[in-house]
């Protein structure tokens, strides 16, 4: 009797954890979202290895190597990171790729749960996370460690935790939202266009009670003591990122479009078909359905507005489309459920598939270089562009993941070959931080010494203990301004990768004597006033 009645209580606890199985996960649309989370680990693991370091992944393991509240051209987060990696699980190309490809994942959790708590079923939920999944800009984010690939993660947090501010009037919200909107800071500072928005949404919204408790002033209290002291860092170097910002205005670099050509480089970063989410969330954040969620809709404003206003370059509006892919893929089910047009579900996630695997070998480095050239010539697509740089055979995204440590092994044989009194006063120089990262990165297996740079940040760490009695010129544009401050100006080599972009093919020079001295020279060298 009692081994029935064990089997019997035994097959009660099986058919009641199958019925919170079917309800928790196969019913609530999570089992879709899963099989997208597995699609983008496959991706992953094909592309992480591919071409090489990107020029911004060498700079900021440099930066890693010196942790401190600031950096000339970012703040400190991904630095620390960078310092984390090289402490635990190293800088391999799939361990420094691990971490944006597992914050897409995030973006794409939080971007069905958000769905689901605007009320989308599992349709609603499986088409936002696809929309996440498919846009070229994501991919690209995703598969190179750069702040870019944390901000969207981390905006949606904040998102979802206003939205349950709304749903369920809990003030104690403004705390989390406080400690993510500081961390974000810490991350990349386009956050603050975000906040912008918000707090116009918060103005004009039943939020704005809020500002009378303690709770919204307490998050924007911890928000600012955790930002405050990479503001410090910046006061106390003149602002160095603002000066920054104005000198890459003033030079052209970026790419800086109307209107017009702006939102249609937005579709595109979006993979086209996406876009028609997009249309949808701001209908449903204005219409009566979705009004009380408007404050994402005056976020989305915040941030796209300015931009636009600002002309910044087009992925910095990135971050912030999950916020709208959630409400729009949320009245796309509402709309095909009432109009009857329910098959056509299936067909728009087909059409998001087909663009985005048309769009994606662009995007993340799927196809080995040759198969890449070919297949873009074949189908007459390209990468965005997005700053005004020279070009070879690849674009700027992917010639900058070519040729650096070629580059470091060419000057390593060359300082190898001299005599061992001169390798020791031997400076390693370059003229832009991608060359002085990959010597960072490279040289010591080598037998090099780390590099010495007068551009971003490298400025601040100095010339070490060199005084230019003997310097390596690498990626020297000019050598005739060495010419009258040089001994003697050897050259070393002429790089020809076809690959690589072609200002980092210039010759490398080796300089002997230089007057007057690096120590003098470098506080006369400053990047910025």
């Amino acid at each position: 009797m009692k081994k029935i009645e064990a089997e019997e209580q035994q097959t009660t606890v099986k058919a009641f954890a199958q019925s919170v199985w079917r309800q928790n996960f196969l019913n609530s649309g999570m089992a879709a979202v899963c099989g997208i989370l597995l699609v983008r680990v496959a991706l992953y693991v094909v592309a992480a290895r591919h071409y090489g370091y990107f020029r911004d992944e060498l700079y900021y393991l440099a930066c890693g190597e010196h942790p401190a509240w600031g950096y000339m051209d970012q703040p400190p987060l991904i630095a620390w990171i960078a310092w984390l990696l090289e402490h635990t699980i190293g800088v391999s190309l799939y361990a420094l790729r691990l971490l944006p490809m597992l914050a897409e994942l995030g973006t794409i959790v939080m971007t069905a749960l958000l769905t689901r708590k605007l009320g989308g079923g599992r349709w609603a939920m499986f088409l936002a996370s696809l929309a996440v999944l498919v846009a070229p800009i994501y991919l690209t984010f995703s598969q190179i460690f750069t702040m870019n690939a944390f901000d969207p993660l981390l905006w949606m947090l904040i998102a979802w935790l206003l939205v349950d501010l709304v749903q369920t009037s809990n003030e104690k919200n403004w705390i989390g939202i406080g400690v993510l909107t500081g961390i974000t800071l810490l991350n990349k500072y386009g956050v603050l266009f975000l906040v912008a928005g918000f707090l116009v949404g918060v103005v004009f919204s039943k939020l704005r009670r809020s500002l009378a408790k303690l709770w919204f002033w307490a998050g924007l209290a911890i928000a600012t003591l955790i930002a405050l002291p990479n503001f410090l860092w910046q006061l106390h170097w003149n602002f160095p990122f603002v000066q920054l910002v104005g000198q890459v205005r003033q030079n052209g670099r970026d790419v800086m479009l109307p209107p017009l050509a702006y939102l249609g480089q937005q579709s595109e970063m979006m993979g086209f078909a996406s876009s028609l989410l997009v249309v949808l969330a701001v209908w449903f954040l204005i219409s009566a359905q979705g009004r009380r969620y408007a404050i994402l809709l005056w976020g989305f404003v915040g941030v796209l507005g300015c931009m636009l206003v600002l002309k910044g370059k087009f992925y910095y509006v990135a971050p912030v489309y999950p916020l709208v892919f959630a409400p729009g893929a949320v009245l796309f089910e509402r709309v095909t459920q009432g109009l009857g047009l329910k098959w056509f579900r299936p067909l728009y996630a087909v059409i998001m598939l087909a663009v985005g695997a048309l769009i994606a070998p662009t995007a993340i480095p799927v196809l080995s270089i040759p198969s890449y050239i070919a297949y873009t010539r074949r189908l007459g697509i390209q990468q965005q562009k997005f700053e005004n740089q020279p070009e070879g055979k690849l674009p700027q995204l992917y010639a900058d993941m070519v040729g650096w440590e070629e580059r470091v092994k060419i000057v390593a044989d060359y300082v190898n070959s001299l005599p061992a009194e001169e390798r020791k006063v031997t400076a390693i120089g370059a003229s832009n931080y991608g060359d002085a990262g990959a010597v960072d990165l490279f040289g010591p297996k080598y037998g090099l010494p780390k590099a010495i740079s007068t551009a971003n940040n490298y400025w601040i760490w100095g010339p070490r203990q060199y005084t230019g009695q003997s310097l390596i010129l690498m990626d020297e544009g000019d050598p005739q301004k060495y010419v009258g401050h040089c001994k003697s100006l050897y050259l070393v080599a002429r790089p020809n990768n076809p690959y690589a972009r072609p200002d980092e093919n210039r010759p490398i020079y080796h300089c002997v004597g230089l007057t007057p001295d690096l120590q003098w020279l470098w506080s006369r060298s400053k990047p910025w006033k």
